[in-house]
């Protein structure tokens, strides 16, 4: 997936159609946010307002304010003289937001062990586990990383705390284009699945002890996997630590 990007590609956004009943500024940022968490849009890759404003059709105002939301998001970065990039992955904020993922998905499947998993939420995790193995089956990358996700949320909201789910959301986000990189693999997202399994048949049985250990192990194999990551991708990576305000995209 090393491409070596420098302009937006227009048919990464041949389905983006604005709809103008709703403001165009959160459009673009949802959908620009969605390019660059995908990999469309490549960590260090320039874009410009002028260029997403002929891509959408929009005027220079809306795409503008889409581009300081992404900033604040951390997503994209501006420098004076030289332009707008899409921000790389910082090593340092992955290991980070790793730990607190690691830290909630623990304490959510230890309290659906105690409290005991609600038949909505068992049925949901049984049709998505199986959907998983199809996806798997069928090599369907997208498709699993979207399965993925849902499995997560389906625990998240089976806690019945609306805002676990939220933080989850956030913290996952930071991790989300290393989890790209890392489903490029058949074999890695095969071992993805049997961690669902062993977590869901963890939580099923009441096994708390179980459910913590293989949730722990499951959210650990994309750390596991950085070191192969990096060297395949290095391009991609700011290796600095958070004393550095700024990346280097010379």
């Amino acid at each position: 997936m090393n491409k070596d990007a420098t302009t937006v590609e227009r048919g990464s956004f041949t389905d983006a159609r604005l709809d103008f009943n709703r403001p165009a500024n959160e459009q673009i940022a949802s959908w620009l946010k969605s390019a660059i968490l995908s990999m469309e849009l490549v960590p260090g890759q320039m874009i410009s307002e002028a260029e997403i404003g002929q891509i959408f059709g929009a005027s220079r105002t809306p795409v503008r304010e889409a581009f300081a939301q992404l900033r604040e998001e951390r997503l994209i970065v501006t420098w004076p003289s030289r332009g707008t990039f899409v921000s790389r992955l910082s090593v340092a904020q992955i290991k980070g937001a790793q730990f607190l993922r690691e830290s909630l998905e623990a304490a959510v499947v230890e309290r659906l062990c105690a409290k005991g998993l609600p038949a909505q939420a068992e049925a949901a995790l049984k049709d998505n586990l199986a959907r998983q193995r199809r996806a798997v089956h069928k090599g369907d990358t997208v498709g699993f990383r979207d399965l993925d996700d849902g499995f997560h949320a389906i625990l998240a909201q089976a806690t019945q705390f609306d805002r676990i789910g939220a933080v989850l959301t956030r913290e996952k986000a930071v991790l989300d284009r290393l989890r790209v990189l890392a489903l490029d693999s058949t074999a890695h997202r095969g071992r993805l699945l049997e961690d669902h399994r062993q977590i869901a048949q963890a939580i099923l049985a009441r096994d708390a002890t179980s459910a913590v250990a293989h949730s722990r192990q499951h959210l650990r194999r994309v750390l596991n996997t950085l070191s192969d990551l990096v060297a395949a991708n290095h391009s991609y990576f700011d290796f600095d630590d958070a004393t550095k305000t700024s990346q280097d995209h010379a």
